[in-house]
C-alpha cells in the first residue's frame, strides 16, 4: 500500500503545475498519511468502524486515482427533474461543469485554483489523504447581502471506469454578510469498490445562512468519508440533513464552530440500511462564545445485519455563558442481528447552560402494529406506517419547504 501511494503521488506531482511550496507541502500532507494510515479502532473516533479493515474487506489493494486530464461525458438524465437548479457536476472525482445560470454573476466569484489552508489538526490522517491528492480546489464565496435565486446541486458520480479507486475532492465556500445559500449533495454511483474522500469547509460571516442536504441513497458498494468543517460569526445559522443509505459504509463528520454570539446550527440525519451496511455519523458542535444554540437529531431503521453510530459531542468554552444544546438519538432494529451504537458527550466549562443528550433503542411496537392491523392494515403495512412516522419526524426539521417536499418524495416519506 504504501508504495502504491508514493508512486501515484508522484505520477500527480509530474503531471502538475504546482510551485515547489506546494509539492512540498503536499509532501508533508503524504507523510503525514502514510505514518497514520487509515483510521482503525485504536482511535477513539473510530471505535465503532474499522475502517483500514473495512477497505481491506471490500476493497483490497487501493490505488490512489487522480487523472484529471481527461473530461467525462455529462449524462444530464442523472439530473433531479421539476425543479431548477444550479449545478456543479463531479464524476470520478472531477468538476466537469459549474452553472449558476440562475444567479446574478456579479454575486457569485467562483475561484478555481484556491490555496486552502488546511484549519484541521493534523490528526485526522484521511483530511491528510484529502490535502495530498487534491490537486485543485474550487472556492465558491456568496456576496454580500445576496441570496441564491434557485439551490445549488452538487452531484457526485462515479461511472464504471473506475474501481478500487480511491477519489479525493474538496470544495470551499464562503458566505458573506447577510448572504444565504442552499446546497444539495446528491450521490450516483454506478462503479464499484472505491473510496471516495470529501472534504467541505465553509465559512459563514455575519447574519449569513447555510443549508446542506446531503442524500446518499442509491446502493452501491462503494465506500464513503464526508467532512464538513463549518465556521460562523455572529448571528449566522448553518442547518445540515444527512440521508444515509445507499454505500456500503459511510461516515459524516461535521465539526462546527460557533464563533459568534447569537450563531446557531442544526444536524439532523437520517440511517435507513439493510444488506449489512454500516453507517455512520459523528458530529462537535463547539460553543464558544456567548448566547450560542444547537440542536441535534439522528435516528435510525436497522435492518438485517446492519449497523449504525452516532458519536456526538457538545462542548460548551468557559466563555460561553447562554448556551442552548441539545442532541437526541433514537434507532429501531428491525432484526435481531442489527446493532446500533451511541456514544453522546456533554463538556461543559460554563455554568450559566442549558444542554441535554439522550438515546434510546428497541424494536417495533407490536402493541401499535396489532392496532393498525385492527383498522384494516397487514402487518407489513403497519411496520410500513410506523417506520414513515419515525423518520418523518426528522424531516419535518427541514426549515426549507421545497427542499423537504424533494427529500420527502426522493426518500418515499408520506405526510
Amino acid at each position: 500500500m504504501i508504495e502504491q501511494i508514493k508512486t501515484d503521488f508522484e505520477k500527480i506531482i509530474k503531471n502538475s503545475d504546482l510551485s515547489e511550496s506546494d509539492i512540498k507541502l503536499k509532501r508533508k500532507y503524504l507523510d503525514n498519511f502514510i505514518e497514520n494510515g487509515f483510521p482503525s479502532r485504536k482511535l477513539e473516533n473510530w471505535k465503532f468502524s474499522d475502517l483500514n479493515q473495512i477497505i481491506k474487506k471490500n476493497i483490497g489493494e487501493l490505488s490512489f486515482y487522480n487523472d484529471n486530464s481527461h473530461p467525462n461525458k455529462v449524462d444530464t438524465a442523472t439530473f433531479i427533474d421539476g425543479l431548477e437548479h444550479n449545478k456543479i457536476i463531479f464524476i470520478n472525482g472531477r468538476i466537469e461543469k459549474i452553472d449558476f445560470n440562475y444567479e446574478n454573476q456579479d454575486k457569485i466569484t467562483i475561484d478555481d485554483d484556491y490555496k486552502f489552508e488546511n484549519k484541521i489538526e493534523n490528526s485526522n490522517s484521511l483530511l491528510s489523504l484529502n490535502n495530498a491528492f487534491t490537486n485543485k480546489c474550487y472556492k465558491i464565496s456568496i456576496k454580500k447581502d445576496y441570496v441564491l435565486n434557485k439551490p445549488l446541486f452538487v452531484y457526485h458520480t462515479m461511472n464504471n471506469k473506475i474501481k478500487s479507486k480511491n477519489i479525493n475532492l474538496k470544495l470551499e465556500f464562503q458566505l458573506e454578510e447577510n448572504s444565504s445559500l442552499r446546497v444539495i449533495d446528491l450521490f450516483n454511483d454506478n462503479a464499484e469498490n472505491n473510496f471516495v474522500n470529501i472534504f467541505y469547509n465553509f465559512d459563514l460571516k455575519k447574519n449569513s445562512t447555510l443549508k446542506n442536504y446531503k442524500i446518499d441513497k442509491m446502493q452501491n458498494k462503494n465506500i464513503k468519508y464526508s467532512y464538513n468543517n463549518i465556521e460562523q460569526e455572529t448571528n449566522s445559522v448553518s442547518e445540515t440533513f444527512i440521508f444515509s443509505s445507499g454505500s456500503n459504509f459511510s461516515k459524516n463528520e461535521v465539526n462546527c464552530n460557533l464563533n459568534g454570539e447569537y450563531s446557531s446550527a442544526f444536524v439532523n440525519g437520517i440511517f435507513s440500511l439493510h444488506n449489512e451496511q454500516q453507517h455512520e455519523i459523528r458530529t462537535i458542535i463547539n460553543h464558544l462564545v456567548e448566547n450560542t444554540k444547537s440542536y441535534q437529531l439522528i435516528k435510525s431503521v436497522l435492518g438485517k445485519n446492519t449497523k449504525s453510530a452516532y458519536q456526538g459531542k457538545i462542548f460548551v468554552d468557559s466563555k460561553a455563558q447562554k448556551t442552548d444544546g441539545y442532541q437526541l438519538s433514537k434507532a429501531i432494529l428491525l432484526d435481531g442481528t442489527s446493532e446500533f451504537n451511541a456514544k453522546p458527550e456533554l463538556e461543559i466549562y460554563a455554568d450559566d447552560v442549558k444542554c441535554s443528550h439522550g438515546s434510546a433503542s428497541g424494536s417495533l411496537d407490536e402493541n401499535s402494529i396489532f392496532y393498525l392491523m385492527s383498522r384494516g392494515l397487514n402487518y407489513q403495512q403497519s411496520k410500513e406506517l410506523l417506520i414513515n412516522g419515525f423518520l418523518l419526524d426528522v424531516v419535518e426539521k427541514i426549515t426549507d419547504l421545497e427542499i423537504k417536499n424533494l427529500i420527502k418524495n426522493m426518500i418515499g416519506l408520506k405526510e
